[in-house]
């Protein structure tokens, strides 16, 4: 049996920013349905815990409360259409779409453990459970956890040497992993293809990222990467077809309706 996995690279969502984009993505799976939806992390940008920019005039005005609440926007805007279509199905006694929801820890969410191991006073007062992600339905896994889904591994990302840094390329995931890896965390697209001894054929996915903004720590050549999500059709023992839709298609065909 073959089925269909959505995958979401990073959203990093901040305040003061639009989220229509993740409407549209979940307009999207609204109308494709795939039996699994996996979001790769980083969700949730986190500037106020940042350790990269401390005391600079860039940080000046950052709150914590307002980085959590920009994260639940930016979901309530990609739930809203996959709700409002299981309602349909409901009202009109047909088969509900129910779809598993699979969320990876990121670098950016895990912010938030890197702060109170520096500083125990926030110990109880922040953490995991102010994403509420057991209560939008998503099935969460720990920051570098992988994920293994129809013999697919997804992670937020995967580790090369002792170190633990990422991999530096798909194809060197690929060669380090021996199957079918898919990851978030970088900024560009990048797919490598490989076959097993036995003829499977598994692929190497750097997704790229799920957002409009230019980042301040990149320059003009390293801002400006490709944005959009995936379907991965007929998804079987690690086998799939992937196919890239990119935020500007997902604009044309959902931005006007908004």
């Amino acid at each position: 049996m073959t089925v269909r996995h959505l995958v979401i690279p990073d959203t990093q969502c901040k305040p003061d920013q639009s989220y229509d984009h993740l409407e549209w993505a979940g307009k999207y799976a609204a109308a494709k349905k795939p039996e699994v939806i996996i979001h790769l992390g980083d969700h949730w940008d986190m500037p106020s815990l940042s350790m990269y920019d401390v005391g600079k005039k860039s940080f000046e005005g950052r709150r914590y409360t307002n980085d959590i609440e920009a994260g639940h926007r930016g979901m309530e805007a990609f739930l809203k259409p996959i709700r409002a279509e299981q309602q349909r199905l409901r009202q009109n006694r047909k088969k509900v779409w129910n779809p598993r929801m699979v969320f990876l820890v990121g670098n950016h969410e895990q912010r938030i453990e890197r702060a109170i191991e520096n500083d125990a006073k926030l110990d109880g007062l922040i953490g995991y459970e102010d994403f509420k992600l057991d209560e939008y339905g998503w099935e969460v896994y720990d920051f570098l956890e992988p994920a293994i889904i129809d013999d697919v591994a997804y992670c937020h990302y995967f580790t090369s040497g002792v170190m633990g840094r990422p991999v530096s390329s798909a194809r060197s995931m690929l060669t380090k992993k021996h199957q079918s890896c898919i990851m978030g965390h970088v900024q560009d697209r990048e797919c490598a293809y490989s076959k097993k001894a036995d003829g499977t054929r598994i692929t190497g996915l750097f997704a790229g990222i799920y957002y409009a903004h230019d980042e301040d720590y990149l320059n003009h050549q390293t801002n400006g990467s490709w944005s959009g999500i995936w379907m991965l059709h007929e998804v079987n023992k690690g086998q799939f077809d992937e196919m890239p839709v990119s935020m500007s298609y997902l604009e044309k065909k959902y931005g006007t309706n908004i």
